[in-house]
This record gives structure tokens, C-alpha cells and sequence, in this order.
């Protein structure tokens, strides 16, 4: 795959799992990014949860993205950077009516936006199993 391919896979495919680092516990958990362009891969989450503070920490995450039709994994490492930027948010919440609620009884503070820059990509598939990983600069 290339570049523009694996932007569009990730975009087709936005529920992926991160992983972060607790000290030195891996943790892992479902998200939905927002989107992946060629400036990175834009995601949400909220300032209290621990996914946060872990990516404050420790900014080196790993997403991986799965079609089961077609059994494609991207695994994408890079990392993560707060984003301010409140047109953006603005965007975010009119885009994901599951948002508002939060946003109107917490307001803004309540939500950590993070871009995931820096990354390489390397992509399985069943016929690629055996042969050596390839990693794809993202950007």
C-alpha cells in the first residue's frame, strides 16, 4: 500500500485499537479516530481519562486499523500531539452528536484533541504474512 492508500484505509476504517504506555505496562483500548490526512491522524478522547494522561506522559503510540472483509491490518506508530485548536473541537463535536452532551455539561476543558504525527505504517495481510515488514512513512 502507499501512503495516500493507507490514509484512505484508516479513514475507511476509523475504529482501530491504541495502545499507550503506563510506566512500563503496555495498555490497549478500542477508539475512532476522526480522521488520518497528511498532516496525521486526528483523534479525541477526555482530559480525566487515563488514555490521556498516559499520551501526556508517554506521547509514542501504536493504532492499529483492521478490515475483517478483507483481512488488512495497518499498524501505525507515532506520536501523539495535543492539539489547540478550537475550530477544530468546534468541528468534532457538530460532527459526533454523542459529543454534545459532555461538551454542554463540562464545556471544552473536558475534551483532549491529539494528532498523532511522525508516523511509519506497516501493513499485514494473509499473503504478506511470512515476508519481512515494509514500513511506510506517513509523515
Amino acid at each position: 500500500m502507499t501512503k495516500e492508500e493507507i490514509i484512505q484505509f484508516m479513514n475507511a476504517n476509523p475504529a482501530c485499537h491504541l495502545a499507550t504506555a503506563d510506566g512500563n505496562q503496555p495498555r490497549v483500548r478500542g477508539m475512532l479516530i476522526y480522521r488520518a490526512d497528511e498532516q496525521g491522524i486526528l483523534l479525541h478522547t477526555g482530559t480525566p481519562k487515563d488514555v490521556c494522561k498516559q499520551m501526556m506522559a508517554n506521547p509514542r503510540v501504536e493504532l492499529c486499523f483492521f478490515n475483517p472483509k478483507d483481512n488488512v491490518q495497518v499498524r501505525v506508530t507515532g506520536k501523539a500531539e495535543l492539539v489547540d485548536d478550537q475550530k477544530l473541537k468546534d468541528e468534532i463535536v457538530a460532527n459526533r452528536p454523542f459529543m454534545q452532551p459532555w461538551i454542554k455539561q463540562f464545556g471544552y476543558k473536558f475534551m483532549a484533541l491529539f494528532r498523532v504525527r511522525n508516523a511509519v505504517a506497516t501493513v499485514w495481510t494473509m499473503a504478506s504474512n511470512l515476508v519481512p515488514k515494509v514500513t511506510i512513512p506517513l509523515g
